[in-house]
């Protein structure tokens, strides 16, 4: 027996109980999900992918339910289209959600939240439905499926020629992410499962595949993704499931590299002063090093997926547009957020400024972007950089996730989470701080930390900066007007996330907002 057997026949033993052994049949699938849908709507809501949080659940129906196992367990890929209320009675919005619907007998005792519940009553009464995905029995099947690329029912498994799918490697969710689950298999590869599902490809496997043709190295290797067709979309591209892709086992995550840097200007003195007393530059292993490495990197996708993928200009009419929309995103914001007011009208001023002829008749070029870029999108392998995650901003529709923009929008948005990273040297710091001298504790000084914090944000900017420019990008600092643009349009929308997700935090865009309302120039 192979080892692809062996993994098959740990999953899929057989019936162990006259509940299970029904689901792999059409009818018992159908009664299985129906009998799940009342725990399901009240589950759902309470999951951190789950996009419609704090609005009522009107209506689930399954779309596609399709059995994957039969038998205890069994395991059922479903696609739910989930109805909730916006506003009025008759105002409600649509979305579909992928689940992995899996059914025992007896709970396992590792699943935590993922349980779903234990039905009541029926053919069924008595088993515990839970969500597939953090049951490595089960994931251990998906990997199977992608190694033997084919159909199941509507779902398609694909694998890129050559690629390697270890068999038999035990899939583990990972905890920390929002609106994706992915699982990890052994150190070899990673899973995304897509919870919320949209007609078309997704940007991740689009752009992951073309940055793979133009052989990049800047982004995980992808392996395989599965799909299938959503009923009545109309769409003519099948719906992305989940991408399969290369795990970087040792690497290290970008924005905790960054955050390890900003903590050392207080905790290691040398860290933080120089000889003339100003924060240091030539210390061995400053961050800004890194900046430069990763500016330059982004510059290289980007340019690859300009080669890869189409490209355009945007005309006059179109700059207008652009800086139109910047400004009725803040006009929202400032409904929203009332202490965006005082700076409303510099900040508009920013927006006429990237539409006024007078700006010299720079061409905008627009093109793929990753379209959701922070340090916690990267990682620092022994190779050097490498950029996760080209899904965009979930929350957006896909269309316009896969729309053609400004690379320089990503910029603006790496320049944010810089100083993000270096606000966090205030915002996580208490009254007192330890003397590093040794000796008990020593007050802190907040002001000379917000200036040490002001200035790795600035020496960092500044690198990432020239390191895109050295990576053959357009130096972002050659354009002012509209750097200053596109970093008020994400300081905005940092402003309004804050305010409704983390107050505490609503200090750190506010503060980008003041500059650059008083700046002439981000930088």
């Amino acid at each position: 027996m192979s080892d692809t057997s062996r993994s098959r026949a740990t999953v899929n033993s057989g019936p162990r109980s006259g509940t299970a052994a029904r689901s792999g049949t059409p009818a018992g699938t159908d009664a299985l999900v129906s009998a799940a849908l009342p725990l399901l709507q009240s589950w759902l809501p309470g999951q951190r992918w789950f996009a419609g949080k704090g609005r009522p659940v009107t209506g689930i129906t399954p779309l596609a339910a399709t059995p994957l196992l039969d038998g205890d367990p069994a395991l059922i890929h479903l696609l739910l289209r989930v109805e909730q209320r916006t506003g009025g009675d008759d105002q409600s919005t649509a979305d579909v959600y992928q689940l992995l619907l899996a059914a025992r007998a007896e709970q396992p005792g590792r699943l935590g939240g993922a349980v779903i519940g234990r039905l009541s009553g029926g053919p069924y009464d008595g088993t515990v439905v839970y969500d597939g995905a953090h049951d490595t029995d089960l994931t251990r099947w998906l990997l199977t499926r992608f190694a033997e690329p084919g159909d199941v029912g509507p779902l398609a498994f694909r694998r890129l020629p050559g690629a390697q799918i270890p068999a038999g490697l035990v899939g583990r969710a990972v905890t920390a992410e929002q609106s994706n689950t992915s699982l990890v298999y052994g150190n070899a590869l990673i899973l995304k499962l897509f919870r919320r599902v949209s007609p078309g490809i997704n940007p991740d496997l689009e752009l992951s595949l073309a940055l793979a043709r133009a052989g990049s190295t800047r982004i995980p290797r992808p392996a395989a993704w599965f799909e299938t067709r959503l009923a009545g979309s109309g769409e003519s591209d099948p719906a992305t499931l989940g991408l399969l892709q290369q795990f970087l086992a040792g690497a290290a995550d970008g924005w905790e590299l960054a955050l390890e840097h900003v903590h050392r200007l207080c905790s290691e003195p040398e860290w933080s002063t120089g000889r003339d007393g100003r924060p240091a530059d030539h210390i061995s292993g400053n961050f800004s090093a890194e900046s430069f490495l990763l500016g330059r990197a982004t510059a290289e996708v980007h340019l690859a997926l300009a080669r890869t993928l189409p490209v355009g200009v945007l005309d006059r009419a179109q700059v207008d547009q652009l800086a139109a929309a910047m400004a009725r995103r803040l006009d929202a914001a400032t409904v929203a957020v009332p202490d965006l007011l005082p700076y409303r009208p510099a900040l508009q001023d920013a927006f006429r400024a990237l539409a006024d002829p007078a700006r010299g008749g720079r061409p905008l070029r627009i093109q793929r972007i990753h379209g959701d870029l922070h340090l916690g999108q990267s990682m620092r392998t022994a190779d050097g950089w490498v950029l996760l995650d080209f899904e965009g901003e979930p929350a957006k529709p896909l269309t316009e996730r896969r729309r053609l923009q400004p690379a320089v929008r990503d910029v603006a948005a790496m320049l944010r989470s810089f100083d993000y990273a270096a606000a966090h040297l205030l915002a996580e710091q208490p009254a007192t701080v330890p003397d590093p001298r040794g000796g008990g504790r020593q007050s802190a000084d907040r002001d000379h930390l917000a200036r040490l914090a002001t200035a790795w944000a600035v020496r960092n900017r500044a690198a990432y900066c020239a390191g895109y420019a050295a990576g053959g990008g357009a130096d972002p600092r050659t354009d002012p007007v509209l750097m200053r643009a596109f970093e008020i349009d994400k300081a905005v929308y940092e402003v309004v996330y804050e305010a409704r997700h983390r107050p505490d935090w609503l200090p750190i865009p506010m503060s980008a907002v003041r500059r650059l309302a008083a700046d002439a120039a981000p930088m």
